[in-house]
């Protein structure tokens, strides 16, 4: 059977970013609506979510639902923070259970060598006659099992899928503990020779598509970048003054501290916050900063990116909004060709990587 990703942005919960990432877990397609609906109505915070998903996850199990319970895992997991014991071992419930609901697929798993630990990867064959390679990597806090629907419509098209997690993702970050690298021709560079692959299409979701982009600059064996959605530089989608007043307040950062735990009251700056300190392996609240301002357009090097580019956006995406689209077009300026796409409300993928018609 060919695989059918459900369609639909639905209210599921009043504040705006439960509301996404219970859609992402729709939208990924191996959750139920109704029990979404139902979870929603209990959780009101980050401890909510993990005590709420949990209990579907091993409801789901009894009822010998894996493919359900994969995704509550990783629903349970995705808030917990990086402190709690909790978080490793949902992490290795999600991981456990995805493999065991789809050990009948023909997933070919791989570990690829990579400074003091390991890439993770994995292979979905081509159905039918072999058109191309597409390597595709998620971003800031996504696993490459989570997609898995998405990989095996590119392989049931007839591409052979090559999904991998760099340093700072998924299993190289909670197994070997690999801290993020924002160049990313380094993790990219290592799958390339690992597999022996010289002409690829480089697909990258959310911050992955800053990411896929540094590495096209560097590592011309990529020869098309899908960039999903743009970011081009964290400030550039801010006023002019802002830069400046970062710049002081990183000089006086007892200040920028305060101002931080001010803003981590709010779900979406706490989770920021805390798993870009997961991620780095850092615990300096500064260094979140840092790590932000260094995702930016001269490190990006764009003017290098020489290969085919299909940008994509979606019109209402309120982390990468459509201005950095708009940008960074404008900044491909030795591209070999530029596409793209705005996705909308009307294709009811108007919110960020196109929730909810992924």
């Amino acid at each position: 059977m060919k695989t059918v990703l459900p369609v639909g942005f639905h209210k599921l919960h009043k504040n705006q970013f439960f509301n996404l990432q219970f859609n992402r877990w729709y939208s990924e397609g191996f959750t139920r609506l109704d029990e979404l609906r139902k979870a929603a109505t209990s959780i009101k915070t980050m401890a909510d979510n993990k005590r709420v998903f949990s209990s579907l996850a091993e409801e789901a199990l009894r009822e010998n639902r894996l493919k359900n319970a994969a995704f509550y895992y990783r629903a349970a997991e995705f808030l917990t923070n990086p402190t709690d014991p909790n978080k490793s071992r949902l992490y290795d419930c999600f991981h456990d259970t995805f493999y065991q609901a789809f050990q009948d697929d023909n997933i070919q798993r791989y570990k690829v060598p990579y400074e003091a630990g390991f890439l993770s990867a994995m292979l979905l064959p081509p159905e039918g006659e072999k058109k191309g390679t597409v390597m595709i990597h998620g971003g800031f806090d996504s696993f490459i099992e989570e997609f898995y629907g998405i990989w095996k419509l590119f392989s049931e098209d007839g591409y052979e899928v090559i999904a991998f997690e760099g340093p700072g993702q998924g299993e190289p970050l909670h197994k070997y503990h690999l801290p993020f690298d924002h160049a990313w021709e380094k993790p990219v560079s290592a799958i390339l020779d690992f597999f022996g692959l010289a002409d690829v299409t480089i697909l990258g979701i959310s911050m992955g598509g800053y990411w896929c982009l540094r590495a096209a600059a560097f590592e011309k064996r990529i020869k098309r970048v899908i960039v999903f959605p743009p970011l081009l530089d964290w400030l550039e989608s801010t006023g002019g003054g802002i830069r400046a007043l970062i710049d002081w307040m990183m000089n006086h950062e007892g200040l920028m501290r305060a101002q931080i735990r001010m803003k981590m009251k709010a779900p979406a700056m706490e989770h920021v916050v805390n798993h870009t300190l997961f991620i780095t392996q850092k615990d300096d609240l500064l260094d979140v900063v840092r790590w932000e301002l260094a995702m930016n357009k001269e490190f990006l090097h764009s003017e290098m990116v020489d290969q085919d580019v299909l940008l994509l956006a979606s019109e209402r995406d309120s982390f990468q909004p459509p201005v950095l689209y708009q940008k960074q077009w404008k900044a491909l300026t030795h591209a070999r060709s530029i596409h793209g796409h705005m996705f909308t409300e009307a294709e009811q993928a108007s919110h960020h990587c196109a929730i909810g018609n992924m």
